[in-house]
């Protein structure tokens, strides 16, 4: 409801300073051309998601997610010690870690709400705790291996090598998620104290 919100006074405002700077016909010749820009850009990467959902479908049945699980367990129990003795969490959570490793937000999401509904405190619901404050900030800045989405979005918008960007995108993802998970480390040390 509150995007919502937020959209349509984005667009107000776009169409009030149409309006006053007298480039009115300009925003009603964007708006057909944005929209066609955007069903294009999505129809492009349909197949990318559809196809990484499917791998991801085909890792969890093949037992591979459950490998990789156990895998990324000591890394995950460190920063989730509630994933080391509760598999409703470690599940979810390292199925969510591979998809974001992978570049896959979208396929990631599902298993992300999953992990964040079993972090989250029985006792007091509508307060976050830190472990799940720790899972936003891993998924909002996410380690990225494979950047699958924006290799798809560049791809569709005719780039020649659209993983060129590796090392740019190992990088700051590494460095971004590794600030976040400090930051959320300390901040939630110093509620603790006070």
């Amino acid at each position: 409801m509150v995007m919502a919100w937020i959209w349509t006074g984005i667009l107000a405002v776009s169409i009030v300073c149409a309006a006053v700077t007298g480039n009115g016909s300009a925003l009603g010749a964007a708006v057909p051309k944005g929209a066609a820009a955007g069903a294009a850009l999505v129809v492009s990467m349909a197949g990318s998601i559809c196809l990484w959902n499917g791998v991801g479908n085909l890792m969890e049945k093949s037992g591979i997610s459950e490998k990789l699980a156990k895998f990324l367990r000591p890394v995950l129990g460190r920063i989730f010690p509630s994933s080391r003795s509760d598999p409703k969490v470690s599940g979810p959570l390292s199925a969510n870690v591979c998809a974001n490793l992978l570049g896959l937000g979208n396929a990631a999401t599902p298993m992300g709400i999953q992990a964040a509904k079993a972090l989250r405190n029985p006792a007091r619901p509508h307060i976050a705790t830190d472990e799940l404050c720790r899972l936003i900030v891993l998924n909002t800045a996410s380690i990225q291996l494979i950047p699958g989405n924006v290799a798809a979005v560049r791809a569709s918008l005719g780039a020649v090598s659209p993983f060129d960007i590796l090392p740019a995108v190992w990088i700051t993802s590494l460095a971004s998620a590794g600030m976040g998970l400090l930051a959320a480390w300390l901040l939630g040390k110093a509620a603790g104290d006070g």
